[in-house]
């Protein structure tokens, strides 16, 4: 039963990166779902409340992360609110209108077509936009993986 406990951790733990890629996905939740497992199965013991204290500071660090990564993207090439916006809905709707492709090219064309359309801002000024939007994105990505892994990290010094 160990084993399986532990596989069904893991694998919550995996789903919230696939979630890093895939950000229908709520990565965090299924992280936080890892917890519960294990609390249910062996006990809330070990997960102090300096575990809680701890993980609830690193979730909103992420949350921060996340937000500020697009925003300085957007900002640093000139990018709007409505470049932002745009961001956000193309990551949402990008994978299920253009799958596999849809995660990269979403936030770009969602910022390049909001930029077009609201403040009427010349193409290559938009696609400028867009490259900051998707570089936000990608590093967004990479700043979340480093703190999901560090609340993992977190949860495996309290449990072992």
């Amino acid at each position: 039963m160990d084993i399986l406990v532990w596989g069904l951790v893991i694998a919550s733990f995996a789903i919230a990166f696939v979630g890093l890629i895939y950000p229908i996905i709520p990565a965090v939740l299924f992280i936080y779902v890892g917890f519960i497992m294990y609390g249910i199965y062996y006990d809330f013991n070990s997960l102090t409340f300096s575990f809680w204290i701890i993980q609830v500071l690193l979730t909103l660090l992420l949350f921060v992360a996340d937000y500020a990564s697009n925003l300085f993207g957007v900002k640093k090439y000139g990018g709007s609110k409505a470049a932002i916006w745009g961001s956000t809905i193309g990551l949402l709707i990008g994978p299920f209108l253009i799958p596999f492709a849809g995660i990269i090219l979403g936030p770009f064309i969602g910022a390049v077509v909001a930029e077009l359309l609201i403040h009427r801002k010349p193409f290559k000024e938009s696609v400028q936009v867009g490259v900051g939007s998707l570089l936000g994105f990608l590093g967004g990505a990479v700043m979340k993986g480093v703190l999901q892994a560090g609340m993992i990290i977190v949860f495996l010094v309290y449990v072992l």
